[in-house]
């Protein structure tokens, strides 16, 4: 991992195409202004995550006792 200190309106190239760039800085928090060509996908890593564990969570075998329940009240 490569760690580097910015200042306000400082930037950062990735490759020839992607340019980071310090924004803004307040309270300790540090907006980033991201620069990529259209066909690179640009995510918050937590929004990731957070498909992959509902991802996980729906492909997870489910107690279908409650359908059962149901399934008999309609006797099907």
């Amino acid at each position: 991992m490569l760690i580097l200190s910015r200042k306000l309106d400082e930037s950062i190239l990735i490759g020839d195409s992607i340019t980071v760039k310090i924004v803004a800085i307040d309270k300790g928090v540090v907006k980033l202004g991201i620069e990529a060509p259209h066909d690179i996908r640009v995510l918050r890593s937590e929004l990731i995550r957070a498909v992959e564990d509902s991802n996980k969570e729906a492909s997870a075998p489910q107690d279908d006792s409650l359908l059962r329940q149901l399934a008999q009240k309609f006797k099907l």
